[in-house]
């Protein structure tokens, strides 16, 4: 698991989820048993923080395949979700998880 933002152009990757610091914004985690700084998102039991939505309506949700269009080390990233190209901001792309997939 890695974070988005540290994809290649040309790779596939499933969102896995986002990191704890998100979920802490949110709530104090009593909802959810995963404590510690490796701890994952669980979708199940929490509805995310502020532009959580947001990220949901752009397709960026646990279980999603992404593929990296263009990441050149700085600036926004360009990924193609369903058959949608979308631009994403560097900060954000370091809060979502992903697992790498071979081709």
């Amino acid at each position: 698991m890695s974070p988005l933002a540290f994809m290649k152009e040309g790779e596939t990757a499933e969102i896995v989820g986002e990191p704890l610091m998100r979920r802490l914004r949110h709530h104090h985690g009593h909802c959810c048993g995963n404590v510690g700084p490796s701890a994952a998102y669980d979708a199940r039991c929490h509805r995310g923080g502020p532009g959580h939505d947001h990220l949901n309506d752009m397709g960026l949700r646990p279980g999603k395949r992404v593929q990296m269009i263009a990441n050149s080390g700085t600036g926004p990233l360009i990924l193609l979700v369903d058959e949608s190209r979308i631009a994403l901001g560097r900060g954000v792309a370091m809060k979502i998880y992903v697992r790498r997939i071979e081709a």
